[in-house]
């Protein structure tokens, strides 16, 4: 059957694709509302809000003392104190007391002594000393909070103080979601396992908590199948229906089941098809009866990104406001990164303080790849201009966590393990929250390339050295050359062949790789389980181009893992502890070491210091051992 090949009408830089998308539905306010005070919290003020009264609304004693009038104690002084009459030249007044008519300060208690029907006065006070005076936090008819600000809890209470129980606030963008695809299942409604192909809806949380953010209300349709005549209904039915924006999710690019473009074109205007944006390229912007419609790619990162470049500066002109943007900061590069020019491409990456310099180091994974973006810290923003990043560069980053929790994030670049991803929890457990682990996979060479250039605080690393049979020690001398180190022990752990339950290929060695009927999945090139696998395949004489699948890599033990149990690969060379997560068989074929390599200077820092007692400690220790395939006699301890 031939498939309808359809192409992009025009791929649009980004600036222009948002100039278009906004200056269609420039001046086009949102209505407004009367809402309680009391249910104003992050409600934007429509107008300028006014003081009904004064604040407060007298006079008052700001101390506990007598109210005088202030030329009465003039000349007064500890040795020589002035007498007042109470009750007539001096009155007993509380803190918050109206101040009686006809006097204008007051003396504190501390400076005042009761001497039958008089108070001795022994320190002067001047005109309107120790009073709160009438309007002195608020004066009737003065402006407490200006237009389209955002109500805080603080202004809540003033705008009460100020006798205002209602405000007119900017009614809250309209959102409705409609995710689409004949392969997504809503997560309530899933049932495990999941049949293959089946896709959860989980972009619609997302971009509805995204709209949050900017001050809107979203509501997410049901699931709209991939068929033309469907998204048409569902599109005409919801155009009209009182809301601000609606987003499709999904079947917006150029395949044979992207209906939205065709749909888009008969009911209103196609604005914009395709941008020239990495990840997010099959944006749609189309303007359906005068309501804004953005097509937003399927892909979790590609959507995320669509709704930063073109849904969030809606929202906020829909409110009357410029979008603030995100907060950035300047990182040093840890790696170079290549993009294609003509198009702006966003990277994710991890980002934390190593010495005194801001590193920012890239994430992999796709635009499918949901946890790159739950892992990163920011974006880097590459223009269509370049050709990439050099490493060491300096560049903006947008921020995607609080600017003051990047000193408290610990970088970790090197060999995957699982004892990280306890590490990252337990850390974040211990400290309250404050210090976390910001990490990306990249084998035990790339850690310790990473820790000779200073750019992460630690790196996981298990190399086996062929010739000694020293795990690490030979590697480090050779490749880690400019910077100090210290080396502490994690873990001992088994490396083996991942099998289906049952092994159902009867594979039992590396010998039987080199089978014709064995399909392998390996770890990447400089990943210290790869340097594990080339020995083992050098002592039993066989050509790595002789095994099927050895070029396949992935990065991580559990993908790995993921590989096998999935039906990708008969066998992969990981760690007892992914086979044991997804309930695999597992062949051993090696003990080895897994430690932490630690630039030395970082060995006192507070952050490094809560994570070498979390691998002293108990907890740690017992969580790990539970995982299965781990030994923690030497854990902790220096090696070098």
């Amino acid at each position: 059957m031939k498939r309808e090949q359809r192409t992009y009408r025009s791929l649009k830089p980004v600036a222009e694709a948002r100039q278009i998308f906004l200056s269609r539905f420039a001046d086009r306010p949102l209505p407004t509302e009367v809402i309680p005070v009391r249910q104003a919290l992050g409600r934007r003020a429509a107008k300028a809000v006014i003081a009904a009264r004064s604040v407060p609304a007298y006079h008052g004693a700001a101390v506990d003392g007598v109210a005088v009038k202030a030329a009465d104690t003039f000349g007064a002084l500890p040795e020589s104190a002035i007498m007042l009459e109470a009750g007539t030249g001096a009155i007993a007044v509380n803190t918050g007391d109206p101040l009686p008519a006809g006097t204008d300060a007051v003396v504190m208690v501390e400076m005042i002594a009761e001497a039958g029907r008089y108070f001795e006065i022994r320190e002067p006070v001047y005109p309107w000393q120790n009073v709160r005076k009438a309007g002195e936090d608020i004066v009737r008819g003065e402006i407490l909070i200006p237009a389209l600000h955002v109500l805080r809890p603080f202004d809540q209470s003033a705008v009460l103080a100020a006798g205002i129980l209602d405000i007119e606030a900017v009614r809250r963008p309209r959102v409705l979601i409609i995710p689409t695809g004949n392969e997504i299942i809503r997560p309530e409604d899933a049932p495990n396992p999941m049949p293959p192909g089946a896709i959860l809806e989980v972009n619609g949380q997302m971009l509805a908590s995204m709209a949050a953010e900017c001050g809107g209300d979203a509501i997410i349709h049901e699931i709209v199948p991939d068929n033309a005549d469907r998204i048409r209904e569902a599109v005409q039915s919801e155009v009209g229906a009182g809301y601000d924006l609606l987003l499709i999710i999904a079947g917006s690019s150029a395949g044979s089941r992207d209906h939205t473009p065709t749909v888009l074109s008969e009911a209103g205007e196609l604005l914009v098809h395709g941008v020239m944006l990495m990840p997010g390229k099959p944006t749609l912007l189309a303007d359906v009866r005068g309501t804004p419609l953005v097509g937003v790619p399927g892909f979790p990162v590609s959507a995320m990104i669509a709704f930063r470049e073109f849904v969030r500066p809606l929202l906020y002109q829909l409110q009357g406001v410029q979008d603030p943007g995100p907060e950035s900061i300047p990182a040093v590069l840890g790696r170079k990164i290549p993009s294609k020019p003509g198009q702006e491409e966003h990277v994710r990456v991890i980002l934390g303080k190593v010495g005194e310099r801001v590193v920012a180091v890239p994430v992999g994974g796709g635009a499918g790849a949901l946890m790159s973006v739950v892992r990163s810290g920011g974006i880097l923003r590459i223009p269509p201009e370049l050709s990439g990043c050099s490493e060491g560069e300096v560049r903006r980053i947008d921020l995607l966590v609080r600017p003051e929790s990047i000193d408290q994030r610990l970088i970790a670049i090197g060999s995957h393990d699982l004892t990280v991803d306890l590490l990252r929890s337990l850390i974040q457990e211990k400290s309250g929250g404050r210090v976390t682990i910001s990490s990306t996979n990249v084998g035990s060479m790339g850690g310790l390339l990473a820790v000779d250039k200073r750019i992460t605080h630690f790196a996981g690393c298990h190399l086996l050295d062929p010739e000694t049979g020293e795990y690490n020690t030979p590697y480090i001398a050779r490749f880690v050359t400019n910077t100090p180190v210290t080396v502490i022990t994690v873990v001992h752990r088994w490396q083996g062949l991942m099998v289906p339950k049952g092994n159902p290929k009867q594979i039992h060695s590396i010998r039987d790789l080199a089978r014709p009927d064995v399909t392998f999945v390996n770890r990447q090139s400089g990943s210290g389980t790869r340097v594990l696998l080339d020995y083992e395949l050098s002592q039993a004489q066989i050509a790595p181009d002789a095994i099927n699948g050895y070029r396949s890599e992935e990065y991580t033990h559990m993908n790995i893992a993921m590989a096998v149990a999935s039906g990708g690969a008969d066998t992969g060379l990981g760690i007892l502890a992914s086979a044991r997560a997804l309930d695999l068989d597992f062949i051993p074929v090696t003990r080895e070491r897994y430690d932490f390599v630690i630039p030395t200077e970082l060995m006192e820092g507070e952050n490094v210091r809560v994570l070498l007692d979390l691998l002293q400690s108990a907890a740690f220790r017992q969580q790990i051992c539970a995982m299965g395939g781990y030994e923690v006699e030497e854990t902790g301890k220096v090696v070098i």
